[in-house]
């Protein structure tokens, strides 16, 4: 009889396929915000068959980092085969098909029947799943049941809280901490020293922890800070002392979870506080915008703090009729055409497309001049490989380019004709500019902008009654297709625009512009509306008022300020 031997495919030569064996990662998730996942929790949560959550965020920090849409809720038409679900399934382990909490005895039993399917299973755990989580017990149980694990540690909130709040745990002067979990019975006496205390689950017992302390013989002017939700843009931190927390943090409505931290160290926030000084901190920024080309925005406006919520408003299609753009594509392999001009991102996806679809590549722009509306449009075409012979030296834009182009020669010209692929809605001004420069221009629809259907009614409200800080408009159609679809945004909203065309059709639209990006580029608009946030909030220092954010703030109030002809 011959033995069989183990393949890396984990088969058995002269055997039936071995069955696949079930793998458990422990994966911590951080203290909130996903950016502080670790580069292996991405890879694993990337490579998972199943994913057990623990919290209610971590479903939506899956879909957003995998890029899956959001779930719909529709009944199944009679007779139709169910649409599959894209990437992991996501198991709920906070708790049971009864709505019931879920101990960690029958969360580790769900770990464990997937694991038995074979599944590769990431078990999802707020903060590290071996500290104050139930990791260890679970871990146990997986081990018990003969299936391979590991560990994947997390950023812990003891440590991540506090720095976001601006409050280093040590320094060279304090180099001492405790944490303690404040559920249990403490002896408090224990604690008198003047060593740096992180407090866990402390917030409905701050009052008496903090008369305990001071029995125990604290300064009563010991400072305290108190940060709930920190590391999210909903973060919020009270400063206080131990004679005044307990009545500051019920003035301010704190509530769990939070991280508390005694001692002399909160004394460096005024100086270090860097996540809440954050210029956009909390605002909620609409980015209307192509599902394609929302992402780049989005990230930008987070990196100041904001939280942005894209709202489709244009999708890109091909022409009704794409014979014109077949013609004029021949004509340039044909050699027809003196100059191409791209002005925007989106003709240069369209052209390419076209090229693929003919079985064509970046050889054939041989010998052809190529002319681009800005530095975004230029790296689209050098990311196909090629190089513009002509950007605007000025202004970014139409008019920016017109200004730069040649003059028709006919002598260094052999050609006369220019190839302009545009959108279907796109203005005039540059074929009549390159006209009256000489050239013959062949204008052709390259894509079609097409309204996206409106928003949930939630947006909508939000966007009618001010429950947005700012909306960025990037185009004339995103402003157009905005007020078409969900309605004009409330006057308490900062309208910021990417150029001056789109600020006048704005106006057209009875918006008022806040903001304008000094050249058409989506980072330099977002960086311009970090600017205004960021005079905004020194104003209000200055003048010793709480900082709020534009949604706090009333319609009268900003109405009569930009009558007066002062900023918000």
């Amino acid at each position: 009889m011959t033995r069989g031997k183990t393949t890396p495919q984990g088969t058995t030569q002269g055997s039936q396929p071995a069955a696949p064996r079930g793998w458990v990662s422990f994966v911590g998730s951080g203290p909130g915000d996903p950016d502080l996942l670790t580069v292996r929790a991405v890879d694993l949560i990337r490579q998972a068959d199943v994913i057990v959550t623990e919290a209610p965020e971590h479903a939506p920090l899956v879909r957003t980092l995998l890029g899956l849409p959001e779930p719909v809720e529709a009944e199944p038409e009679e007779g139709a085969e169910p649409t599959p679900v894209e990437g992991p399934e996501l198991v709920d382990g906070g708790f049971g098909e009864d709505g019931q909490p879920l101990t960690h005895a029958a969360r580790a039993k769900v770990v464990v029947r997937y694991a038995k399917k074979g599944h590769r299973v990431v078990r999802l755990l707020a903060g590290d799943p071996f500290l104050y989580a139930s990791g260890p017990e679970e871990a146990q149980a997986v081990a018990k049941a003969g299936f391979g694990f590991e560990v994947v540690p997390g950023v812990s909130s003891v440590g991540a809280v506090p720095a976001y709040a601006g409050i280093p745990l040590t320094t060279k002067d304090h180099r001492e901490i405790s944490v303690i979990t404040c559920g249990d019975k403490i002896d408090w006496s224990a604690h008198a020293s003047d060593r740096t205390l992180v407090l866990l689950s402390a917030v409905g017992q701050i009052g008496d922890i903090a008369k305990a302390l001071m029995l125990a013989g604290r300064s009563p002017q010991t400072p305290v800070a108190m940060t709930r939700v920190g590391t999210t843009t909903a973060q919020e931190t009270v400063t206080s002392t131990l004679e005044h927390i307990a009545a500051d943090a019920r003035a301010a409505r704190m509530t769990p979870p939070a991280i508390t931290v005694v001692g002399k160290v909160v004394d460096l926030r005024e100086t270090l506080s860097w996540f809440e000084s954050k210029p956009l901190f909390g605002w909620r920024v609409l980015v209307p915008r192509t599902k394609e080309q929302a992402g780049s925005l989005s990230t930008r406006v987070r990196g100041y703090g904001a939280v942005p919520e894209e709202v489709p408003t244009i999708s890109v299609e091909p022409p009704r009729n794409p014979l014109q753009m077949d013609k004029a594509v021949r004509g340039l392999v044909e050699g027809r055409y003196e100059w191409i001009a791209f002005t925007s991102v989106n003709a240069v996806k369209a052209v390419r497309e076209k090229f693929e679809e003919y079985g064509l590549d970046a050889r054939a722009f041989s010998g052809l001049k190529i002319a681009a509306v800005g530095d975004k449009t230029a790296q689209a075409i050098a990311d196909w490989g090629l190089r513009a012979d002509l950007l605007p030296s000025g202004e970014q834009s139409a008019a920016g380019l017109l200004a730069d182009w040649p003059e028709y020669d006919d002598v260094l010209d052999p050609i006369n004709r220019v190839f302009l692929p545009r959108a279907d809605i796109a203005t005039e001004n540059l074929v009549a500019g390159l006209v009256d420069l000489g050239w013959e221009c062949d204008d052709v629809t390259a894509y079609r902008t097409v309204r996206a259907t409106p928003p949930p009614a939630p947006t909508r409200d939000a966007i009618k009654t001010g429950k947005f800080d700012a909306v960025v408009f990037t185009s004339s159609s995103t402003v157009r297709n905005l007020v078409g679809i969900a309605g004009k945004p409330h006057p308490s909203t900062i309208i910021a625009v990417i150029g001056p065309a789109t600020a006048k059709t704005a106006e057209e639209h009875g918006l008022r512009v806040d903001v304008m990006s000094p050249r058409p580029d989506v980072e330099a608009l977002v960086d311009a509306l970090a600017d205004f946030g960021a005079a905004r909030r020194s104003a209000m220092i200055e003048a010793g008022d709480p900082v709020t954010k534009p949604s706090s703030r009333k319609a009268s109030s900003r109405r009569r300020t930009r009558e007066a002809g002062t900023a918000p």
